[in-house]
This record gives structure tokens, C-alpha cells and sequence, in this order.
């Protein structure tokens, strides 16, 4: 059979169901390649989406298959009244026996070389409403897989986990990055609530180039736990400690320039995500142009002092 595959955001970021399909689709013998013509037929073609449509549109069917299988989170969204909403039904899981392959990473050469990703839990109990984690994969964080599952000896590592430190095997399965001496990347943030002493210890042990967190709701207090984890983590490259803060969800700029000036003051990165950057107002804008610009936001670490003519 050839298979043909439409990565519909893009190439810039692998995307892991793809790598799963291609693998398991290759080991029953089958052709796999992209999908770029409708000169060639193909007997499947899968089309894979990650993002809503409010930052992805959707591509065009290909004319010249068989069969087209549309699956993804981006296909299970919609937005209403300017917010995402879920709908778990339109959401194709993938079958246990291709969800657990080993992925091929071959499909993205360039962006996968020396670097492993995948899922160690999936799940999150915090049931935020900017998230649509809560309604895809649970409101638990249960692990779902071993390290070896996605990992072969690569340099690096990105875990895709929603909430890795929830899960009541997150030890174990810290441990087990610890003693793989990848660099470790989890890049979806860590719980900043969660992390106590043996969790401190094992991240301190962890190969990693830059630890994420976020500060979403500006109504959670989380300067204690963002205090104490900067005085007990024994790396003090504040270059390592990354917060993501999110905008434009009911937040003013107040509170956000709160959360940004706290995080800048106990030694952490703050970097602004926006929600729905289409109708977020000016003034949110400039301010994430500030912010994640490492120089401006240095020389001039007032916001009011901002020129947006330098950014």
C-alpha cells in the first residue's frame, strides 16, 4: 500500500503521531512519504493537525486518494466567542499498537537529529480553561510509557508530558531521564506547585539546558513556590528557568506586568504567551515584543520606558 502524509502546520516542529504512523505503516511493509502532488496516487493519506484554526488552516483534500484520514487535536476545535472549545468526539486516537511504536524519526531529519520526543503521562488534574488537556487525555496524570519507548541513545530529549510531576510515578520516571544523561528538555512546563525536595534533587541531577515553567492565572498566587524552588535549586544560571505567562485570558496588563516583574526579581526568564494573538489589543502585543526580547527587556526593564521602535 502507499501511504501518503500531510503535516498541516507545518515542518517546523515534528509531529509525533505522523512518526507513529509512518513506523508502523513501514514495518507492515507499506510505502510512506510525504504527500506533495496529485500526480501520484496513493491508496491513504493521513492529515495531521495539532493547532486550531485560528493559527493553522486547514489544507486542502488531496484529490488523488483513495482513502483520507483527518485526526488530531486541530481537527477537534472550534472557536466560539473568541475561545477554544473541545470536542473530544471529532478527536481520532491513535490504536494502542501505533501509539506505543518507536517513531520514525526519519520524517524529520533535521529537526529530530540527536533528539528523542515523546510521552512519558498523559493527563492533567488542573482542568485549566485555556487548555484543552483536561478534555483530550484526562483529569489525572497517569504514565503511559518507559523512557526506552521513544528513546534509543539520542543526545537529547524532549518530554511532551502535560504534567509529568502529577503523576504518582513521576520519580521513577524522573530517575529514569536522569540516568539516560540526555539533555532534557520539558517543553511543555513544569508544576511549579508540585516540585518538593526529591523532586528539587532529581532535576538537580538532570542534564538541562533550560527548565520550564508557567504562571498562567494571575489569580494563583505562585511567588512562594517560585521563591523557594530558587533557593533550593542548586543551579543558579537564570538563563535555565523559563516562565511562561499567559496574556489576553481575563488577565489586565497590571496583573501581567505583576507576574513578569515578580519572575525577573526571584532570577527566573518570564516569556509572554497570548491567547488568541488575532484579537489580542495592542498594548498586549507590545508588551510580548518587550518581554521575549532578552536585550530590550534588559536595557529597559520598565515597561512604561518602551519604544516599540525597538522591537
Amino acid at each position: 500500500m502507499k501511504v501518503g502524509l500531510i503535516d498541516v502546520d507545518g515542518h517546523n516542529y515534528p509531529n509525533l503521531a505522523l512518526m507513529k504512523l509512518s513506523a508502523w505503516h513501514k514495518a507492515k511493509g507499506d510505502t510512506v512519504e510525504w504527500w506533495w502532488s496529485d500526480l501520484f496516487q496513493f491508496d491513504l493519506v493521513y492529515m495531521a493537525k495539532v493547532f486550531s484554526d485560528a493559527y493553522t488552516k486547514d489544507a486542502p483534500e488531496p484529490m488523488n486518494a483513495e482513502r483520507v484520514i483527518k485526526g488530531g487535536t486541530g481537527y477537534a476545535i472550534t472557536l466560539e466567542n473568541g475561545v477554544e472549545v473541545y470536542h473530544a468526539e471529532r478527536d481520532l486516537p491513535l490504536a494502542p499498537e501505533i501509539e506505543h511504536i518507536y517513531p520514525d524519526y526519519s520524517l524529520y531529519p533535521e529537526l529530530t537529529k540527536e533528539t528523542a520526543f515523546g510521552f512519558l503521562t498523559r493527563g492533567c488534574p488542573r482542568g485549566c480553561a485555556f487548555c484543552h488537556v483536561a478534555g483530550k487525555e484526562g483529569r489525572a496524570s497517569k504514565k503511559v510509557a518507559n523512557l526506552s519507548e521513544f528513546w534509543s541513545g539520542q543526545r537529547n530529549v524532549t518530554i511532551m508530558d502535560p504534567n509529568i510531576l502529577a503523576c504518582k510515578d513521576r520519580e521513577d520516571l524522573l530517575a529514569q531521564l536522569v540516568a539516560s544523561a540526555a539533555y532534557v528538555d520539558f517543553n511543555q512546563g513544569l508544576d511549579i506547585r508540585l516540585i518538593d525536595n526529591d523532586v528539587t534533587a532529581l532535576l538537580g541531577k538532570m542534564r538541562v539546558k533550560c527548565l520550564h515553567f508557567a504562571w498562567d492565572n494571575p489569580a494563583e498566587d505562585l511567588e512562594p513556590f517560585f521563591a523557594k524552588f530558587s533557593e533550593r535549586y542548586a543551579r543558579k544560571d537564570r538563563r535555565t528557568k523559563v516562565v511562561y505567562v499567559l496574556t489576553n485570558f481575563g488577565s489586565t496588563q497590571e496583573e501581567d506586568l505583576h507576574r513578569i516583574y515578580t519572575l525577573r526579581r526571584l532570577g527566573f526568564d518570564p516569556y509572554v504567551m497570548i491567547y488568541n494573538k488575532q484579537e489580542a489589543p495592542r498594548e498586549t502585543r507590545l508588551l510580548q515584543r518587550w518581554c521575549n526580547n532578552r536585550v530590550i527587556f534588559n536595557t529597559v526593564p520598565d515597561f512604561r520606558n518602551y519604544d516599540e521602535k525597538l522591537g
